[in-house]
């Protein structure tokens, strides 16, 4: 498989193994979906790291090959697929983490994106959205990821450009949230997970679903969403328990409930 899932609990993770660059194609897109649903409808599984098993990249992106020798209409069905299994991500209430250590450029980029967080190794490899250089447009969701990640003319300079920038560029930008010595990111990237896991669940996905859904709808939808989401929070055994460990001055002890 081209895609794998797998747990050690709280942690999932997400594998992206096509050798060599880890390309896509509709197949690894759908396989890429099924591992975000059993990620998802995981109860065991709090916090999802999705990585490479390969050494130099992340992703590459979509198989410039098949795009050669696919239908418009083929290729367009990979790119409704890639909207549907990367716009589900926000949906879902356990934070993603994109762990990079490799060339993470076009649709590999934006498979990180479409994550809550991304931290990165420190190193040479490079991240962009290169489209313009084959006469394309960044097709899976970097037009409207990138602009509300970093602001709208830095997003449109690295796009009309296509250039790509290193690790500590994209810390600079804000495209990566953690720049980690190479040979720390896996532990780093497991030790915040697991801190997020021992955290106020409940809590969190209400903050991830809040932040997603207000972006999307503008700020009067996103306030009526958080009202809702906070009054959901305060029925919740978690934010009494929260509450009573503060006035307690005591560590809250949460089950997510």
């Amino acid at each position: 498989m081209a895609v794998d899932f797998d747990r050690e609990a709280p942690i999932g993770y997400i594998t992206l193994n096509r050798p060599p660059a880890n390309s896509y194609d509709y197949n690894f897109m759908d396989e890429l979906g099924r591992a975000v649903a059993a990620a998802a409808d995981d109860p065991e599984v709090k916090v999802v790291v999705v990585r490479s098993a390969l050494d130099r990249f992340f992703s590459a992106g979509a198989d410039v090959k098949a795009f050669s020798e696919n239908t418009p209409e083929r290729n367009m069905d990979m790119i409704r697929l890639a909207h549907q299994v990367l716009g589900r991500i926000a949906r879902i209430p356990k934070v993603f983490i994109a762990q990079i250590a490799g060339h993470a450029v076009g649709g590999g980029l934006e498979i990180a994106l479409a994550c809550d967080l991304r931290f990165g190794a420190d190193g040479e490899y490079r991240l962009g959205l290169p489209e313009v250089t084959l006469g394309l447009l960044p097709g899976n969701g970097g037009t409207q990821r990138l602009p509300r990640l970093i602001g709208w003319s830095k997003a449109l300079d690295m796009m009309v450009t296509g250039r790509t920038v290193t690790p500590q560029e994209a810390l600079q930008l804000g495209i990566l949230d953690r720049v980690f010595p190479a040979d720390k990111l896996a532990e780093e990237t497991r030790a915040y997970a697991e801190a997020l896991a021992r955290g106020a669940l409940k809590a969190i996905g209400h903050i991830k679903l809040a932040v997603h859904q207000g972006l999307d709808g503008g700020l009067d939808y996103g306030l009526r969403v958080e009202r809702e989401l906070i009054e959901d929070l305060f029925r919740s055994q978690d934010s009494q328990e929260g509450i009573r460990a503060f006035l307690e001055r005591r560590q809250p002890q949460f089950k997510g409930l």
